[in-house]
């Protein structure tokens, strides 16, 4: 329970400030990943895991501005 409240108040941190642009806020769930590769996964590079959070929240955010796009009358 305290890692997922240590997630939480990071989620929340970040969520104050304006994530770059053509990319969703992180999550509990990402930034859970990215501690999970960083930490316990020391053995892959650094600049592939920030590449794939980067590639992931980039298409998330694509995919939610075609969403609202849709959703115009």
């Amino acid at each position: 329970m305290l890692a997922y409240a240590l997630l939480a108040v990071t989620t929340a941190a970040e969520a104050r400030t304006a994530a770059p642009d053509g990319l969703i806020a992180l999550t509990c769930n990402e930034i859970r990943r990215l501690l999970v590769v960083h930490v316990i996964e020391p053995a892959r590079r650094i600049t592939d895991r920030d590449a794939w959070s980067t590639w992931r929240r980039r298409h998330q955010y694509r995919a939610k501005v075609s969403y609202y796009q849709h959703q115009r009358p």
